[in-house]
């Protein structure tokens, strides 16, 4: 790609950072593993923090902490990557499909309270590309439902709710730090809470549910997970957490700079720039072609610019049509926002360090495409 999707930003200084711990025998559960695990806490606001290979592992291991059981129903929207319907049927839990708000791509708590059956436990919200979902109103749903609530906030890290950071709303929330997001460890995630045992337990399962406070020799009571994260990882973390503010700040300029560009083209609908009740933490730069397009004009779009070296995405594709979630669903209400931006919403190029002229040109190529 001449211009791509995305691009890590990796400083020197994160090189010297994970030398400094290739030159240790401690790769691996040492004090790298720590020293991150205190510094996202610190960041987000969280008492307990967890790191972990992924975020998906984050995922799966605060649902297990919950103890649902086999068929309750846990709310998520249906406009969301793969790894959320995955976890619910590893843990034989039935998904509750909800729309979403055509503005910010996030479900709602209007969508979560119409969808409450006799068999929900718990609702999982996803703060879309790093648009903070209304997380005060949804608490007020799922305190008045019982409800458990985790924040995947895996595109999301940095976004506030009236100056409180998600992923601290729930019972547990979790973030995903792969190349293209706004601070990478190569892979990683992390679960943070609140609750001291989600936090303990999550540290056992992470690790063959290997017990050290128990007796050496009957340390296994459960099921447990190879989901560790290595000291080197943690330590591109860490550095890069350093300056997460300065990344958010020039995702931003660089989110109002698209939508300068694209003011213009009626056939885009740009991403709402500004949140009334928080801070956009800016994951990608996602435009949906206007409703007179469809999924094939999409796709065409999407072709015109790889073919001239310009990367894009198409996602999410919509969760409830998948073929590996047929019959293993319940769906609440109409989901025809998300089957209608599913078809038109395409991620522009985006990440620290793109140019202006490039952006010209990714925005100059689309126009162009669009027009013909």
């Amino acid at each position: 790609m001449k211009i791509p999707l995305a691009k890590p930003q990796v400083l020197e200084s994160d090189i010297e950072a994970v030398v400094r711990v290739l030159r240790t025998p401690q790769l691996a559960l040492g004090p790298k593993l720590f020293e991150f695990e205190e510094a996202i806490a610190a960041y987000v606001g969280s008492p307990f923090a967890v790191a972990l290979n992924s975020g998906t592992s984050a995922l799966h291991l605060a649902v297990r902490c919950l103890d649902l059981k086999e068929g309750d129903e846990v709310i998520v929207p249906s406009f969301a990557f793969p790894a959320v319907a995955n976890v619910l049927l590893q843990e034989r839990l039935t998904p509750v499909f909800v729309d979403i708000d055509g503005s910010t791509l996030n479900t709602t708590a209007a969508a979560i309270e119409e969808s409450v059956g006799p068999k929900t436990r718990a609702v999982i919200v996803v703060h879309t590309f790093g648009y903070p979902a209304d997380m005060d109103a949804i608490c007020e749903v799922t305190r008045k439902h019982k409800l458990r609530l985790i924040e995947d906030a895996c595109e999301a890290l940095g976004a506030e709710v009236r100056s409180k950071r998600v992923g601290t709303f729930g019972d547990a929330g979790l973030f995903a730090f792969y190349p293209n997001k706004q601070i990478t460890l190569g892979e990683g995630g992390v679960l943070v809470t609140s609750n001291s045992e989600i936090a303990r337990r999550s540290k056992v399962l992470r690790s063959q549910a290997k017990d050290d406070s128990l007796d050496w020799a009957a340390q296994h009571v459960e099921v447990g997970y190879s989901y560790r994260i290595s000291d080197i990882n943690c330590a591109l973390g860490t550095a890069q957490l350093s300056r997460i503010e300065e990344s958010l700040q020039a995702r931003e300029r660089l989110a109002r700079l698209y939508d300068a560009r694209l003011r213009d083209c009626t056939a885009v609908l740009r991403p709402q720039i500004d949140c009334a009740y928080g801070r956009i933490s800016w994951f990608a730069y996602v435009i949906q072609l206007a409703s007179k397009f469809g999924r094939v004009d999409r796709d065409r779009v999407w072709q015109g610019l790889l073919t001239r070296g310009i990367g894009t995405g198409r996602y999410f594709a919509a969760l409830h049509n998948q073929p590996v979630l047929s019959g293993k669903y319940r769906q609440s209400g109409s989901l025809v926002l998300t089957e209608s931006i599913a078809e038109r919403v395409l991620a522009l190029p985006f990440f620290v360090g793109i140019t202006e002229a490039e952006v010209d040109e990714v925005c100059g190529a689309l126009t162009e495409i669009l027009g013909s």
